[in-house]
């Protein structure tokens, strides 16, 4: 640093430019290397104190709600001094702020809009020169960088105010880069926010579909369970929702805002689970180029799923024991301690008891996770819920794929009904989809569905049928949905068809149709 300046302040000759440069300078450099523009404003009062002999410096800034001009930064200014406040238009600061104009009062003592004057003397009772300058954002004035000096006859008073003003808007540059700062947190708070509820909503368990027996039920164990910290088995067949079951516990807990992780253990090979879940440290095994989180600590405050535990190989048990016994574990070739809060629920299709008997599952493991247990129903105990869920679907993907398609047929929905579904919930949703993107009409008709469910040997209904046979099955469904379309009205459906009643009286009489069931 260089040597300090005379006792006069900002020293006029020959070096006086080079120190104001200098002054700038280290200003300049304070501001690009400092985040806290609070810490900044100081470090720079600081330097002009140091470098410009400035008895007392101040940064006051307008409060925008209030309209109230406040002292946030000074540099000897008394206690009294700090807590200075002005209204726009008081005083010398409450003028440059209004004004957005620079103003020196060359002898404080003789200036009666300058407040306190007499306390404005320095300690050795000498004339006090005051400089004040606007601090300016996007052609506001925010605030004002004001200054004392000792009073010099020859001050050069036009070349210290720009130096000022200078300082004043790299003051304003740093306030604007902390306003878009603050502006794009906030907005990602927002959109975090945002983000969270929609998960939330779309995660209700209120929202998960379904109104059988076996589904309130299960409505009602994640109702009791969802606002504690207890582990969840969540257990049932492939395709049940095992996961969404997972999601809605944990957006519905206090741990809501908070990571939620899920891991497919069937999914990672036995060299890799470990890892995956405890992480391992730089140099662990080869390709160990860098420290590595695992699932535990991602989740940390969270919840962890994991999926399919039953694949889960026996080495890897014993660990995953410790952790829901210690609530602690060690990355893989690490050894310190990593602490873990992480709320598990665990999912899987396996039948656990067989398993232990089998040796293939510890059963140390088995009672520390089998604490609360959620059995989510196969689809074929719930067919009641199969239209709800199949409109659903049907709403979903028209929606998604930009059809309109409004109905699925009674032939097609007496397709679906007839079936077993062996893939649960997520056969039904990919068999809609499929309907979806085939379907040319405004309804899903029984030829839109897969083969699966049009193969008698795969539905259950060997059966062989002639051409004539099919012939007539095919009219059948054509006339029984006429008759849904319209209520049982058989003159509509006649009008629908484009044929007259009475051949439609005919084909009810041939088919033994009851018309009288469309009317409710």
């Amino acid at each position: 640093m260089a040597t300090n300046l005379s006792e006069t302040g900002f020293v006029n000759g020959r070096n006086d430019t080079a120190r104001q440069l200098e002054t700038l300078l280290e200003a300049s450099q304070i501001f690009s290397g400092e985040l806290s523009t609070r810490v900044a404003f100081e470090q720079v009062l600081s330097v002009l104190k140091q470098r410009c002999n400035v008895v007392r410096g101040a940064v006051a800034l307008l409060d925008p709600k209030s309209q109230e001009i406040r002292v946030e930064i000074s540099t000897g200014l008394s206690d009294a001094g700090k807590l200075a406040r002005y209204r726009l238009g008081e005083g010398i600061t409450g003028r440059v702020v209004a004004t957005g104009r620079s103003i020196v009062v060359p002898k404080v003592s003789r200036e009666p809009m300058f407040l306190n004057r007499a306390g404005n003397r320095d300690l050795n009772k000498q004339e006090i020169t005051y400089m004040c300058v606007p601090v300016v954002v996007k052609h506001k004035t925010v605030g004002a960088l004001g200054v004392d000096l000792r009073f010099k006859a020859d001050r050069d008073y036009e070349a210290e105010i720009k130096c000022l003003e200078l300082i004043a808007a790299m003051m304003a540059q740093a306030i604007k880069a902390e306003h878009l700062v603050d502006d794009e947190r906030r907005r990602l708070i927002d959109e975090n926010t945002h983000l969270l509820e929609e998960l939330k909503e779309r995660y209700d368990f209120s929202n998960i579909i379904g109104t059988a027996g076996p589904m309130r039920q299960v409505y009602e164990h994640i109702a009791q369970v969802a606002h504690t910290n207890t582990t969840v088995l969540v257990r049932g067949e492939s395709g049940t929702g095992k996961e969404l079951i997972a999601h809605a516990i944990h957006y519905n807990s206090p741990r809501a805002q908070k990571p939620f992780i899920k891991v497919n253990c069937a999914a990672l090979p036995e060299t890799l689970i470990e890892s995956e879940l405890f992480g391992y440290e730089k140099g662990a095994f080869t390709g160990a180029d860098a420290l590595k989180k695992g699932r535990f600590e991602l989740a940390q405050g969270g919840t962890l799923f994991l999926d399919e535990i039953g694949e889960m190989n026996v080495s890897t048990q014993v660990k995953l024991l410790r952790v829901l016994q210690e609530k602690e574990f060690e990355r893989l070739g690490g050894t310190g301690t990593v602490r873990s809060n992480v709320r598990l629920i665990a999912g899987t299709n396996k039948d656990l008891e067989k398993a232990m008997a089998q040796g293939k599952f510890r059963e140390d493991l088995y009672y520390r996770l089998n604490v609360f247990a959620i059995f989510v129903p196969p689809l074929r105990e719930r067919k009641s819920d199969l239209l709800l869920l199949a409109d659903h679907f049907l709403q979903k993907y028209a929606r998604e794929h930009k059809k309109d398609i409004r109905r699925i047929s009674t032939p097609a929905i007496d397709m679906l009904t007839a079936y077993h579904w062996p893939g649960n919930v997520r056969e039904l949703e990919n068999v809609i989809e499929r309907a979806v993107l085939v379907c040319d009409t405004h309804v899903v008709h029984g030829h839109h569905l897969p083969p699966t469910l049009q193969t008698a040997q795969a539905s259950g209904t060997v059966t062989t049928l002639s051409l004539s046979e099919a012939i007539a099955a095919y009219e059948k469904d054509i006339v029984l949905d006429a008759l849904k379309t319209t209520r049982g009205n058989r003159a509509k459906a006649a009008r629908l068809l484009s044929t007259t009643e009475r051949i439609i009286n005919y084909k009810v009489r041939k088919y033994g149709i009851d018309s009288k069931r469309f009317r409710n």
